[in-house]
């Protein structure tokens, strides 16, 4: 293969950094970017690749990471997360503190590679010439046939916009991050007495028994003073707050109910604007026999002339193989789609065979096969499709119209939607009370409740406030809207949460008391005073298996007690889903199953894990023991 570290220049940042946004709409290409893009991005391979100054983010050990290194990780990690959140990435952007934290993200990012490259040096974990060479002869998109093409290599990178020098070193850093990965993922493994262990532990069973305190029953005996209401109120009046809410006055214009019917002069007017749309231009089927030389176009001409088969030649001897497959047939040809050779074959009728024409694949013969005319579809058979896109047409600008004359009336007339109610003919509609949470459906769109909640159509110290501009939605609806009416957020007055302040101190004293009596009998069946229960009115359930999966909090606990001695249950408790308390006995301690594959997945899961909480412990330490100078351009917003 030709040598493959070609020594060319190094282009500038934005030329680079523009070809590899260009490249990654091409989908080989995406394959390539894949292997190499994070540790482009996120290394010191962009050095060279984006110019630092002296208004650094950070310096590590002394090496520097460019204000434009962070930029560009910054972008990328904001560009990943609106992909992943989509509409609510649009509320968090508007929040400097999201987007600080974005920032601060990727300059971790990059301060863990660069610690992370230093790291590798010291360990002296190189990637070779070879390794590299041989990592690019095994990508498939540089292969043809399943063999390394070098001409496809050079252009493909090339149409990244990296040298081959430049691909080489990208691809060689991140080879060396894999390597280091390996290492320390390599170097955790589960022992196959320890899996066992895991296995018994995990899949293990529980027989139990329980006695249930019923909370609710004991609220209904409680009593609460004013003075203990009172005293909750003021401890937690953040609990009580009424949230903000609003009452809006709105005017909807839908491009739907504004289409009005096609005349025949509208119609007619259309079909003679539109006419190629419903007109197929003369179309032509040829016939074609390709061959390399003029020597064997003149022995197919030849061969014709004499009586031979056009359709058999051309199976045999054109070394075209589609058209050959058929004969020779091109299918119908419209003008636009006509080769110049057969264009300017002078055939005219049909049947008409040409002599040898030179083109740019060979050398050919053609036969005119057919000719079929220019062809105009009559109004009659488009006149309803017609009628239909006319009418729409006409209700979006009418609806278009509609919008800018509401536009100027609502801005002339702000303190009410009188002058766009006056200029739509439109009444305008009002909503009852609502919060964020309680959005009427009618409403319920991403601009209109941005319109409605980011404060700018409230009045300042309950003056009116404004109208919006026009909203639109869907393409084909549009909203001109005002807040009526507004209340901020307030703390609900003690009379409207007093019955939910008592209910809440009657439960919260019913608790304590059922839990203080639970520890009792807790102390006593520990005791061996197995009649305890029977004196406190509770019996035992009836004995029950559970598992370590159970999502009843009764049964979890009951995997935190100690196990049973000998004909002895393990005592415990606690609480269920209702929120009463629960007394548990443990009877017995049972070893479950598991299927293979479970336990494999477990086992991988678990060294899988370990291996994350190694390397994270890893970075800690290069951290603790570096040299980090964080730099102005780290502060930027």
């Amino acid at each position: 293969a030709t040598e493959l570290y070609i020594h060319t220049t190094a282009e500038c940042c934005h030329t680079m950094m523009d070809n590899l946004r260009a490249a990654s709409n091409n989908v080989v290409l995406k394959i390539i970017l894949g292997l190499i893009m994070v540790s482009f991005v996120l290394t010191g391979v962009g050095n060279y690749l984006i110019g630092g100054n002296n208004d650094y983010a950070a310096k590590v050990n002394g090496q520097e990471i460019s204000r434009g290194q962070l930029e560009q990780a910054f972008n990328s990690e904001r560009s990943r997360q609106q992909q992943m959140l989509g509409d609510q990435f649009s509320q968090l952007a508007s929040n400097d503190g999201y987007m600080q934290q974005i920032r601060q993200q990727a300059l971790s990012q990059l301060i863990d590679q660069a610690l992370l490259d230093s790291y590798i040096k010291d360990l002296h974990l190189s990637i070779s010439d070879d390794q590299v060479k041989q990592a690019i002869f095994n990508q498939q998109a540089f292969q043809t046939n399943g063999k390394f093409d070098n001409a496809k290599y050079l252009a493909l990178i090339g149409n990244m916009g990296f040298s081959a020098d430049q691909y080489a070193e990208a691809l060689r850093k991140q080879l060396s991050n894999q390597q280091l990965i390996n290492a320390v993922a390599n170097t955790d493994f589960t022992l196959k007495g320890e899996a066992s262990k895991l296995v018994d532990l995990v899949s293990q069973q529980r027989d139990i028994r329980q006695a249930t305190l019923d909370v609710n029953a004991l609220a209904a005996k409680q009593t609460v003073t004013d003075d203990e209401i009172s005293q909750y109120y003021q401890q937690h009046k953040t609990s009580f707050m009424a949230p903000e809410q609003f009452r809006v006055s709105y005017i909807l214009m839908d491009a739907a109910s504004m289409q009005q019917d096609a005349s025949e002069a509208d119609i007619q007017a259309w079909y003679d604007q539109h006419k190629a749309d419903y007109t197929q231009p003369q179309r032509t089927r040829y016939s074609v026999i390709q061959t390399k030389t003029e020597a064997d176009a003149n022995a197919v001409l030849a061969q014709l002339k004499g009586g031979a088969s056009f359709a058999d030649v051309a199976k045999a001897k054109s070394i075209d193989p589609i058209s050959a497959r058929k004969g020779g047939d091109m299918g119908w040809l419209e003008p636009s789609t006509t080769p110049d050779e057969l264009k300017n074959a002078g055939l005219t009728q049909k049947g008409q065979m040409s002599g040898v024409i030179k083109s740019s694949v060979g050398f050919l013969v053609v036969r005119l096969d057919d000719i079929q005319p220019e062809q105009v579809k009559p109004l009659n058979d488009v006149r309803s499709a017609i009628a239909a896109k006319v009418k729409q047409e006409k209700g979006v600008d009418a609806f278009y119209k509609l919008q800018q004359k509401v536009s100027e009336a609502a801005s002339n007339d702000n303190e009410s939607l009188a002058g766009a109610e006056q200029a739509s003919g439109l009444k305008a509609k009002e909503t009852g009370w609502f919060s964020q949470d309680t959005l009427p459906d009618a409403l319920n769109f991403d601009a209109v409740k941005q319109a409605i909640f980011n404060g700018g159509l409230v009045g300042q110290n309950g003056a009116p406030g404004n109208n919006s501009d026009i909203i639109t939605v869907d393409g084909d609806r549009a909203f001109v809207l005002r807040i009526s009416e507004h209340k901020p957020e307030a703390v609900k007055p003690l009379d409207q949460v007093k019955a939910q302040i008592t209910d809440t101190l009657k439960h919260d004293k019913a608790t304590q008391q059922a839990k203080a009596q639970a520890d009792k009998l807790l102390t006593d069946l520990k005791a061996g005073k197995q009649d305890a229960l029977t004196a406190a009115g509770l019996t035992l359930s009836a004995s029950k298996t559970v598992d370590r999966n159970a999502q009843d909090p009764v049964a979890q606990a009951a995997f935190n007690l100690p196990q049973p001695a000998e004909n002895k249950p393990s005592w415990g408790v606690s609480e269920d889903m209702q929120g009463n308390v629960v007394l548990v006995a443990v009877d017995k301690v049972k070893t479950g199953s598991m299927p293979q594959a479970q336990i494999d997945e477990m086992v991988k899961g678990v060294t899988q894990n370990n291996a994350q909480l190694t390397f994270e412990a890893l970075l800690q330490n290069l951290r603790k023991e570096a040299k980090i100078k964080y730099g102005a351009a780290a502060q930027m917003q």
